[in-house]
């Protein structure tokens, strides 16, 4: 039976992939989602994770469910893990789906931008805040608190442009031409970086393309599910 194996992105959880899953299963694909740690229904770590944590997680739960051989699908956040595990495990992956991830990360200025902001407002009510940080920076760093504030914090300073050449696997990429949480211009500089990687580009969908167009992200993934 083919299997696929969705890590969801930062913010979300599983039960935000429930449409595409249904859809999936019905295609006849054995489909997991778990809850990356901090999200949906699993429990925060007890210390700040790095990248390579959630990887080794992702790991552990592979190894659980017997996912010897699997295809591999990150969005957001959740590709930016799947791209470090596909570096570490290359074994395990039959093709690799990258949703609009979240891989190149323009470290200081966002991060220094976080500082300075925080700083500036920290007399202002949270919801005004949340809504400075989403026009200015669309971070999602007002809503995270405590260890996942910290978890955050770390994710944003790694910067996986330089690493992108290095991936063997076959790798699809997938992104909504209206996205302004990753922007549409990062899909071409990651198509160039990663050998034989092909693009798909949806006109008029933005970032959350597992809400705004599942049907279509279903399609287009089936297509490649070989």
């Amino acid at each position: 039976m083919t299997e696929i194996l969705i890590l969801h992105g930062w913010g979300s959880s599983s039960a935000k992939w429930e449409e595409v899953k249904g859809i999936l299963v019905r295609y006849g694909i054995k489909v997991f989602v778990p809850d990356l740690p901090g999200f949906g229904y699993s429990q925060a770590p007890s210390r700040a994770w790095a990248v390579d944590d959630y990887v080794e997680w992702v790991r552990e739960f592979c190894e659980k469910n017997n996912l010897s051989q699997f295809f591999l699908l990150g969005h957001s956040f959740g590709g930016t893990v799947a791209v470090k595990f596909s570096l570490k495990y290359p074994e395990k992956i039959k093709k690799l789906f990258l949703v609009a991830p979240a891989i190149i990360r323009r470290k200081s200025f966002q991060k220094e931008t976080i500082k300075k902001t925080a700083s500036f407002f920290s007399f202002l009510p949270s919801f005004i805040k949340k809504i400075i940080y989403k026009l200015l920076i669309r971070s999602d760093y007002p809503a995270t608190f405590g260890v996942m504030r910290e978890t955050y914090l770390k994710i944003i300073q790694e910067n996986l442009s330089s690493y992108l050449s290095e991936i063997k696997v076959p790798t699809i990429i997938i992104w909504g031409e209206k996205d302004i949480i990753t922007p549409f211009s990062d899909a071409h500089f990651i198509k160039e970086k990663i050998p034989g990687s092909k693009l798909k580009t949806f006109p008029d969908v933005g970032h959350s393309l597992h809400k705004e167009a599942p049907a279509q992200l279903v399609q287009n993934i089936l297509q490649d599910l070989q």
